[in-house]
């Protein structure tokens, strides 16, 4: 097994070897991410490989020839003594450092909710337009003046149907520096919190016994911990605000992350203004505003009369209002992440990732209430929506470590970035106590390159009722998951009822990697559990501590039969499209450097690209076109896995689909991939082929691999819905972002097939 970290045995000559070899790849790491050099000298200095590749030079890596022994196969890299054979580009890197600390000796915290504001709260006020209004540039970014709002401006960008669904609620956030929350707001009691003080401050450590964060090694909403969440409920348009108060010094990163945002809300479906683009990002010390109307898929033209009561959404006094669309659309499980161009991975795996629940008639959040709609799910009864005593958002992923405890990351890992320590809702492997009766939890992989397989460690069963931001047609029981690939959201139900007061189950990970490509093997229960595994994320990671019986009786149900799927037999598929995911692309478009896409050229050479119906490989440019579906429209599109060894999970912008085949077969299509999904697994060697629809809104979406390594080189494309009326031009010009302003240029170059 080749190791990204090297193993807790290694000698201490090793590990100071890669100690030194990680100090010398963080200069040369820092001065990539901010811009002072680029790919392309890092090639003509001999210190990246013209496939994009770190080079196997003694001094930035420890498996060299030079150092150990035998070249490896096609890299020049050996592994460690003992092992096979390195074929990805390990880094070598000594395990991160955990300072005397055991699993599961703190408390799990439950996300930070954020807070309600009225939209006259919010000055400026909101406006369809962005808001040019002029102020001072910080020197650092060119001085001079620009606007207050980094949105791009005109009607072009405008809020779509901004007076149709005018806010209702705001959300005023920042994207700041790591510091110590003061204001935690969890929305539950603190016995449903594992006993936390939410009155107490929360440094911004990943476990108590962990060092704090220097400001600038973690960005994260308001700049603290634990993940921060959003209520929303159909029917009520939301306004997020958000503010970017990272440094105006690029280099002020501690090593890695870009202090230019994109806010995307993972899926929502709404217009592309609102979308995150990956070229539509703004600046220190300017906000931009996103509008999310919430509204149900097909509002035009399906239940327009809104009378259908499944459509629908809490009236806050134990009703109901009805709500236009497609009742099978209605959506529960969001994200909302950073997207800028080329530092996704960089930016998100800094802490640029919180969770967006949505609540409807369906998915109330209540339990108690029996309307004949409500399906029930475990939640709460104090409020009329939104109740999370037993409804619990976690985020999973992995993070490293340098010697003095401060995130690390390794951004030349091309196939993948992987951490070593498992953490949850930002916690490393904490315990979290439960009441003897059923929980929801809604479950996000927000690594960069990990998939997870999870169960628990006896081995009893759990409840999935919901893939990506869907609860599914059909519930499905199963004892270990699917693998949860990076984006995708699972929701469990699991029944605590069956164990005693004292007990403790264990949440066990048994997708075992060697490098970022894909999980190597998946292990038994037992084999995870008797640590059979070089990998140090599988294994044990989130304790669950059955300490009570509940105080009120467990109202809550899990329905066999949840959200069946929409019906598409009426609306035939106007195209078909093929997009092939791999790697040996090229960039056909003029590439000064790395650095000037930042001031106008959007386009990033990279190992990873995608091939648009029968086109060729190509790396990724937010100017290019590949596809441009008619609004109104159905598309049956197939999604192909261009070989090599790896699983890209793809996610498409804007709506669900829905998986027609796998491998070209519906019998491939397992139950937990029988709704409607966001992201798609391409297995290696595989293919998806889905079909979705183009509907209510217009604008410029994206396509991508959400192994956001994969996303940043260059594995993206662009489409757009530009044909369904003012104010829309087709083609759509690309925006071009600067501290001064956005400037708009026609699209660099459009796939022959894409209209």
């Amino acid at each position: 097994m080749s190791y990204i970290y090297l193993p807790k045995d290694a000698s201490k000559a090793r590990q100071r070897e890669a100690e030194n070899a990680r100090k010398n790849r963080a200069e040369i790491m820092k001065a990539l991410s901010t811009g002072k050099v680029s790919r392309r000298e890092l090639v003509k200095w001999g210190l990246f490989t013209s496939a994009g590749a770190l080079a196997p030079i003694h001094g930035l890596n420890p498996f060299v020839g030079k150092s150990y022994g035998q070249s490896g196969s096609g890299n020049g890299i050996t592994a460690p003594p003992g092992q096979a054979n390195a074929t990805g580009v390990p880094t070598g890197t000594p395990p991160s450092p955990t300072f005397g600390v055991q699993p599961f000796s703190t408390p799990m915290p439950r996300f930070d909710v954020g807070k309600r504001l009225a939209v006259s709260a919010l000055t400026p006020a909101p406006q369809a337009e962005a808001n040019q209004t002029q102020q001072p540039v910080d020197p650092a970014l060119g001085g001079g003046t620009g606007p207050i709002e980094g949105r791009p401006p005109g009607p072009i960008w405008a809020h779509q149907k901004f007076n149709q669904f005018p806010p209702q609620v705001a959300y005023d956030v920042s994207q700041a520096q790591a510091t110590t929350n003061t204001t935690y707001n969890p929305q539950v009691a603190s016995q449903f919190n594992s006993g936390i003080d939410p009155t107490q401050p929360i440094p911004l450590k990943f476990h108590p016994g962990f060092p704090t964060q220097d400001p600038n090694s973690v960005w994260t909403f308001n700049g603290t911990i634990p993940p921060y969440l959003v209520l929303g409920k159909y029917g009520e348009p939301i306004l997020l605000r958000h503010h970017n108060k990272l440094p105006a010094d690029v280099n002020a990163n501690n090593g890695f992350g870009r202090h230019t945002i994109s806010t995307h809300e993972h899926n929502g479906h709404h217009g592309a203004e609102n979308d995150g683009f990956t070229g539509a990002f703004f600046f220190p010390n300017q906000f931009y505003d996103y509008h999310w109307p919430i509204v149900l898929a097909g509002r035009d033209t399906v239940n327009t009369g809104a009378t259908d009561p499944r459509a629908s959404s809490p009236n806050g006094s134990g009703g109901l209002n009805n709500v236009p669309g497609d009742w099978r659309e209605t959506m529960s499980t969001h994200w909302f992440h950073d997207h800028m161009f080329s530092f996704t991975s960089q930016n998100v795996y800094k802490g640029n990732a919180a969770m967006f629940n949505i609540y409807s008639g369906l998915d109330r959040g209540n339990e108690a209430i029996n309307d004949g709609v409500n399906l029930r799910l475990p939640s709460g009864t104090a409020k009329d929506f939104g109740n999370l005593e037993y409804d619990v958002n976690l985020m999973f992923n992995e993070k490293a470590f340098d010697p003095s405890g401060q995130l690390f990351m390794d951004i030349f890992q091309f196939d993948g970035f992987l951490g070593d320590l498992m953490c949850v809702n930002l916690t490393y492997k904490p315990f979290f106590e439960v009441e003897r009766r059923k929980y929801r939890f809604r479950i996000l992989n927000a690594s960069v390159s990990r998939f997870f397989k999870y169960g628990l460690s006896d081995g009893s069963p759990m409840i999935q009722i919901a893939n990506d931001g869907n609860l599914l047609p059909v519930v499905v029981p199963q004892a270990i998951s699917d693998e949860q690939g990076i984006a995708e959201r699972y929701d469990w139900v699991i029944d605590f009822s069956r164990y005693s007061i004292g007990d403790k189950v264990w949440m066990v990970n048994v997708a075992e990697h060697k490098d970022g490509k894909k999980p190597n093997k998946d292990l038994t229960l037992a084999q995870a559990l008797a640590g059979k595994s070089a990998d140090p994320c599988v294994g044990k990671f989130l304790e669950f501590r059955i300490v009570r019986n509940p105080a009120t009786p467990d109202l809550s149900q899990v329905p066999n039969q949840l959200i069946p799927n929409p019906d598409l037999s009426n609306t035939p598929a106007a195209r078909q499209r093929t997009f092939i995911f791999g790697s040996g692309a090229s960039q056909p478009l003029p590439q000064p450097d790395d650095a000037a896409f930042f001031t106008g050229a959007g386009n990033q050479p990279g190992q990873w690209g995608v091939a648009t119906d029968g086109g060729k490989m190509q790396n990724a440019s937010f100017g290019r076109i590949s596809a441009a579906p008619s609004f109104g429209s159905r598309e049956v599109w197939t999604l192909v896995n261009g070989g090599g060894g790896w699983d890209h999970p793809i996610h498409i912008h804007f709506e669900e689909g829905q998986i027609l085949a796998r491998n070209g077969s519906a019998a491939n299509v397992p139950a937990w991939e029988q709704g409607r999904k966001d992201v798609y697994r391409l297995r290696p060697g595989g293919s998806v082929t889905l079909t979705m629809q183009f509907r209510d809104w217009g604008g410029m979406f994206m396509e991508h691999c959400h192994n956001t390594v994969h996303e940043d080189n260059a594995m993206l494309v662009r489409w757009e819905i530009d044909n369904g009326g003012a104010p829309f031009l087709r083609p759509l010009p690309t925006p071009i972002p600067t501290p001064q302003g956005v400037g708009f240029v026609p699209p660099d170059d459009i796939a022959p097939t894409a209209f």
